[in-house]
């Protein structure tokens, strides 16, 4: 079975894995606090899913370099997206009119992909993982593991 692994990149790092059915398999966010502690840990979730076969990350610079070589290295495809770029594609325009309500709204999203997926429901869900759920969300639509975004996310939403 092939995975794709979605990223909101940083130091405080969001992380979401979805399956080739498209559904949300985990998701969390980590404190990596060091750009050695990173390198150490990227190296170390792809060792630990060796069925990855997609990264989607959220982010550019120095930080996201060490996915993307870690990615090149493994022969992983890899797509850069903006959250511009998903939050265009996932949410209505009256959803993200400002950063505050865009980033409140992706929570809402995110938690109606976690419920969709059966996947374990967080006690608080930090924005990185809501944002790296989305990124991923984004991801297995646009390589086809969903065709559309699921019926049950929009019900829920009140779509």
């Amino acid at each position: 079975m092939n995975f794709l692994l979605a990223v909101d990149i940083g130091l405080k790092t969001g992380l979401a894995l979805y399956g080739q059915d498209g559904r949300l398999v985990w998701y969390r966010s980590q404190n990596y606090a060091s750009v050695k502690r990173l390198k150490s840990a990227v190296y170390g979730i792809f060792k630990e899913n060796p069925d990855i076969s997609m990264l989607v990350i959220e982010g550019g610079g120095p930080l996201a370099d060490i996915w993307i070589k870690e990615a090149n290295r493994r022969k992983i495809s890899l797509r850069q997206v903006s959250a511009e770029t998903w939050r265009k594609d996932l949410l209505y325009s009256r959803e993200q009119r400002d950063g505050k309500q865009a980033k409140k709204n992706a929570g809402i999203l995110a938690k109606n992909v976690i419920e969709w997926s059966g996947a374990k429901r967080p006690t608080s869900l930090r924005h990185d993982a809501a944002e790296a759920i989305l990124a991923g969300l984004w991801g297995v639509l646009q390589t086809g593991w969903l065709k559309e975004l699921p019926r049950d996310i929009k019900q829920v939403k009140g779509r």
